[in-house]
């Protein structure tokens, strides 16, 4: 299956960029920073589906960080993003999930090199600190989403992480 995302990548292979639809969400902190997200990856020609939440009504972050992880987790979407009010709640959420790989990105160097050495396949982005700053997540998410996984001795070390949610039905 991950072959045949890989091909199809190639074939939408744009400017730079693979065009992907990515799932969303947010709880009410991370709300007005989804909504600058959401932009900017349609901007880049990405389409973003929102799994909420749709306002600044207070809610449960994981009852939408599970949402995306599900999708994820199951192979439905290759990445997706997640967004509270300090992005370690549904990081944390997310990580629960076992084929998830989420990390909490604050600036594009961490966006960078969450690809590139971990292969993260859902960034979680804090709300709070980025819903004034769309320079900064345009730049979040154009690290992220144009860099590849580097593969090698980082291979290794993400089959480790596997297996500490690996089942025996999963080996």
């Amino acid at each position: 299956m991950m072959d045949i995302l890989r091909i199809f990548r190639r074939i939408l292979h744009i400017n730079g960029t693979y065009l992907m639809i990515i799932p969303i969400a947010s709880d009410h902190a991370g709300f007005n920073a989804k909504s600058i997200t959401k932009k900017i990856l349609e901007k880049l020609g990405h389409t973003p589906i929102d799994f909420g939440t749709h306002s600044e009504d207070s809610v449960d972050y994981p009852d939408f960080a599970i949402q995306v992880s599900q999708r994820i987790n199951s192979g439905e979407h290759e990445v997706g993003i997640l967004i509270c009010g300090s992005g370690q709640g549904v990081c944390m959420t997310a990580n629960k999930y076992p084929k998830v790989r989420a990390a909490l990105v604050y600036n594009r160097d961490v966006a960078h090199m969450t690809k590139l050495h971990n292969n993260a396949n859902i960034i979680c982005l804090p709300g709070r600190e980025l819903e004034t700053k769309e320079e900064e997540i345009e730049a979040i998410l154009t690290n992220w989403l144009g860099t590849d996984f580097e593969g090698g001795r980082h291979e290794r070390r993400i089959s480790k992480i596997e297996t500490l949610t690996s089942t025996p039905s999963d080996e």
